[in-house]
């Protein structure tokens, strides 16, 4: 069987690729700056389009009004870019706006470390928008859940017409590694859903049972009003009390009601029912190794590998954590320990992390995990 050997941004590009993606915009900023690179490689012999944006508020700009007129889009950059995509981000939210954004983080804060991983955006990629609805996370483990978590992406971005991350890291993102050719298969694309013919058209319509409301790109035959404002089914402005709760409930049921059909994770349960390591994206490799080190030791821990970050995936969280410890594992200074201790406020949960610019080792968790 032939391997493909590939790095974690080559990876996420032909993933988008797959998926259906046809517009990229983005901006030079290590350690992304590849998945430019492969973009501009695949999109124009394909009939897409690849920009590069006179910097990252242009760079994501351009994709959402791209998004707009009907095309899957996605931009990728690290920490300092995400800064600056944060006014974008609350309009894809609020205006309903599909879009893949690819953080591959970096040490911060600032410019930090430009050449060295860490994974300190974590609660940024949630809560850097005004207003703090819920935004869709997920973290990849390697190359391969690179390419199959970014199809993912596209679908749930169409699925709830929201921008969905994917939360990288440098060392996942530029390490090359072996993938069976057979691993790397398409996954059913979804589209967002298309307004039927025959009724009034109003952009922001739902009902009950239809959380997300239909589309039409603009610059069609209907007219389509968009608005980064609080507005109402209509697309026009309103300072209405009644249907701006109505909307934002709505914004923030879409998703959150709806995680557990979209949780993905990786649980490598014990025979022992004491412990649990908890961790997420490149560290879940060492956790991993050190599982076995410990088995050998003849003290085995189960270890549940989160690859979708928010919504946090509270009932996967808790089903694993039947247990009566709980050590989070991350390459920060605590920053999912704080969601995993609110979810599980009847047990212990430690935290054993670090940012500074180096991985966390198998031999680092061994020695967390033998001094309780």
């Amino acid at each position: 069987m032939a391997n493909c050997l590939m790095d974690g941004n080559e990876a996420v590009a032909r993933g988008a690729f797959t998926a259906g993606c046809r517009f990229f915009a983005g901006y030079p900023i290590t350690p992304a700056s590849s998945i430019f690179d492969v973009m501009i490689r695949l999109l124009p012999p394909a009939g897409g389009i690849c920009l590069q944006g006179e910097d990252e508020i242009a760079s994501i700009g351009y994709c959402l009004g791209a998004s707009m007129a009907g095309l899957k889009t996605m931009t990728a950059t690290s920490g300092p870019g995400i800064s600056l995509y944060s006014e974008q981000i609350s309009f894809a939210i609020g205006s309903e706006i599909p879009i893949v954004i690819v953080d591959v983080q970096r040490l911060g804060p600032s410019t930090g470390s430009a050449t060295r991983g860490a994974d300190g955006d974590i609660q940024f990629l949630r809560w850097g928008n005004s207003g703090g609805l819920p935004v869709i996370v997920l973290a990849p483990v390697d190359a391969l859940d690179c390419y199959i978590l970014t199809q993912h992406a596209f679908n749930l971005s169409e699925q709830f017409r929201c921008p969905v991350f994917i939360a990288s890291n440098k060392e996942i993102a530029l390490t090359r590694e072996s993938i069976p050719a057979d691993r790397l298969m398409p996954i059913p694309a979804k589209d967002r859903p298309a307004a039927p013919s025959g009724r009034p058209f109003l952009p922001f319509d739902t009902s009950p049972d239809r959380p997300v409301p239909f589309f039409l790109p603009i610059g069609g035959e209907t007219v389509v009003r968009q608005t980064s404002s609080t507005h109402g089914p209509d697309g026009y402005i309103t300072t209405d009390p009644v249907q701006i709760q109505a909307s934002q409930k709505r914004l923030f049921d879409k998703l959150e009601t709806a995680v557990d059909t979209y949780t993905f994770y990786d649980y490598f349960p014990s025979e022992r029912k004491d412990r649990l390591v908890i961790t997420y994206g490149v560290t879940a490799r060492a956790a991993k190794a050190c599982q076995g080190v410990m088995k050998e030791k003849g003290v085995p821990f189960s270890l549940l590998v989160l690859k979708t970050l928010w919504p946090v995936p509270e009932s996967v969280i808790r089903e694993a954590a039947a247990v009566e410890d709980v050590l989070v594992v991350e390459m920060n200074m605590g920053q999912y320990a704080r969601e995993i201790r609110r979810v599980l406020s009847d047990k212990n949960v430690r935290f054993f992390g670090q940012m500074n610019g180096n991985l966390i080792s198998p031999k680092q968790m061994v020695e967390a995990l033998s001094h309780e």
